[in-house]
């Protein structure tokens, strides 16, 4: 399955998350590579890193690309207990993890787009990817040296890297070991039961609290203040004042409606 050939492991010291990363030169898939280990709940916190990937794969069956040595291309395989195993909550759990390594990085903080996107200066910086079938795999792209023409070239004008925000040179193992601790920190947290801190890093990270917001749920789109954003729901109040809740998984998209006072979309 893996082109890379023979894959150097990191040992890392860590609880679970990335303990055990293997890292390859290429590989078709992280994620795919990832589920090979499946099989067996020993492999719980295991990591796949690759410089390069061929088939990466973001949210709604879209492709992940970057050339190689270029981005962080990293997998984790979870079992997580009942309690976690939620998309939502397992999708902000890597989200704000991206975000502090973002700011371990360059200082600045990022932010998170519904559901799965991860922002610097309203570019995409990360894509997330969550997928549960014999496991958990979660699947992360995190831009790190493209330069912007490279992004132009590829038709990707609103994309962006962490290069671009540095004025010393990255390097994409140094930022996937320093993602994979903060991921892995985090966890721990959420094992214990203590996902407060969690939960406030995600809605502030989100942003839309109290703001004017358009939800898409099942194909129907509301319209409606953002009241509450929790992992158990969120709620809005329209201009009606009728207040309407949400399961968050049930969320597709969710956005500020800049001019909702003057009723433009």
């Amino acid at each position: 399955m893996s082109k890379g050939g023979t894959p150097k492991i990191w040992n890392l010291e860590h609880q679970l998350i990335g303990r055990s990363t293997w890292y390859f030169d290429e590989v078709e898939s992280t994620s795919n590579f990832a589920l090979t280990f499946a099989s067996d709940e020993r492999n719980n916190g295991i990591a796949i890193f690759a410089d390069e990937q061929k088939a990466g794969r973001g949210q709604y069956g879209r492709v992940w690309t970057a050339a190689k040595g270029q981005a962080v291309l990293l997998s984790v395989l979870l079992f997580p207990p009942p309690f976690l195993n939620r998309p939502a909550l397992l999708t902000a759990w890597v989200a704000v993890a991206v975000c502090t390594t973002i700011e371990n990085f360059l200082g600045i903080r990022a932010a998170i787009k519904w559901p799965n996107d991860i922002l610097v200066d309203r570019k995409k910086i990360s894509g997330i990817l969550i997928e549960q079938t014999k496991g958990t795999v979660v699947g992360i792209g995190l831009n790190v040296l493209q330069a912007s023409h490279e992004f132009a070239i590829e038709g990707l004008p609103l994309a962006t890297s962490m290069q671009q925000f540095s004025p010393h040179p990255l390097n994409t193992h140094e930022v996937a070991k320093q993602l994979l601790a903060n991921l892995d920190e985090d966890y721990q947290l959420l094992l214990l039961g203590l996902k407060q801190k969690l939960e406030r890093d995600w809605v502030r990270g989100i942003g839309l609290l109290g703001k004017e917001v358009q939800l898409e749920e099942q194909g129907k789109k509301h319209r409606g203040r953002l009241l509450k954003q929790s992992f158990e729901s969120l709620e809005i109040e329209t201009s009606l004042g009728i207040k309407l809740s949400f399961v968050p998984e049930n969320i597709r998209h969710l956005e500020e409606l800049i001019n909702y006072a003057e009723g433009q979309p």
